[in-house]
């Protein structure tokens, strides 16, 4: 997929184009060289554009800065970069003041993660600076790691609305021992992009690997657990009525913390490897539809 985004260099300097929107991308020297290397306090940007909603984050050393979000249904072709510039300008900040960039490389819409790698690229290319890359459904999982094992999840029978999931983040001697994030994503046709993971003091544990599977799938692996179950992700509500049906004990995660965003992306890229522009990949995690039908390129009909 070709994307409308131009880079290029003239006398040491580079610019990341974007149709109405252009980066100027100062040559790495003198104070803004090393403020943006300095490890002590490294500025990374990152991008979360795997679904419908689009965010931008400014983050150092894990604490967020700044975070614009849209869930508006613009492409986010139109939005992503649009964020970028207006964050670093709000910040005052250039290209040339960040360490380097991470974003969500999937599972995800095929489109989005396209737009975010792309993009990603580019920064990284044109700055000459690192790249981290993180699965979608780890960074999903991420916002609720400094939470420890804090998390306490009102019972069904409370009075509070029964979608309304509550976080107590001090409560850490109330038996919150048996709660597993579930990130799930909506994957269409009456499926999901999910993964697991457990709340610890030290952060989160990876479960099981990404995979995309049926909610009825999901809800009985997790009938059959017997732990109570947070839903988050865009595709939390394709869950709920399997969960209902199995009788398993979930709660959704709050509305402000449930779609998958930038800081998400941050958290989870923050003990992420260094990659070049050239090592960073897409993971789509199932083929195409085009692929489906014609076969992988190269085979068959596939160009």
């Amino acid at each position: 997929m070709s994307l409308p985004i131009t880079l290029s260099l003239e006398s040491g300097a580079a610019r990341v184009t974007r149709a109405d929107v252009s980066f100027n991308v100062r040559e790495r020297t003198g104070n803004a060289a090393t403020r943006a290397a300095t490890e002590d306090a490294p500025i990374m940007l990152s991008l979360e554009s795997s679904a419908k909603a689009a965010s931008v984050a400014l983050t150092r050393d894990g604490r967020l800065l700044a975070q614009y979000f849209h869930d508006s249904g613009l492409t986010h072709s139109r939005t992503l970069l649009k964020m970028a510039e207006d964050i670093l300008r709000n910040n005052d900040l250039a290209v040339a003041d960040i360490a380097r960039v991470a974003v969500a490389r999937g599972p995800g819409s095929f489109t989005g993660i396209r737009i975010g790698v792309a993009s990603a690229k580019g920064f990284a290319w044109g700055a000459d600076i690192p790249v981290r890359a993180v699965s979608t459904l780890r960074a999903a999982a991420s916002v609720f790691a400094d939470l420890g094992s804090g998390v306490v999840i009102f019972p069904t029978e409370s009075p509070r609305p029964a979608n309304d999931g509550v976080i107590c983040p001090n409560a850490i001697h109330r038996g919150t021992n048996d709660v597993v994030i579930c990130p799930a994503m909506d994957a269409r046709r009456g499926e999901v992009y999910n993964a697991l993971f457990e709340i610890g003091i030290g952060g989160i544990t990876r479960l099981v690997p990404d995979r995309a599977l049926t909610a009825d799938s999901l809800a009985e692996e997790a009938a059959r657990s017997g732990k109570t179950y947070l839903l988050t992700g865009d595709g939390a509500h394709v869950c709920v009525t399997a969960f209902d049906a199995r009788g398993v004990k979930y709660r959704l995660a709050p509305a402000l913390l449930r779609l998958q965003c930038a800081y998400g992306v941050a958290l989870a890229a923050e003990n992420a490897p260094d990659l070049t522009v050239a090592e960073l990949t897409p993971n789509y995690l199932r083929a195409s539809q085009a692929e489906r039908l014609f076969g992988p390129p190269g085979e068959g009909g596939g160009a």
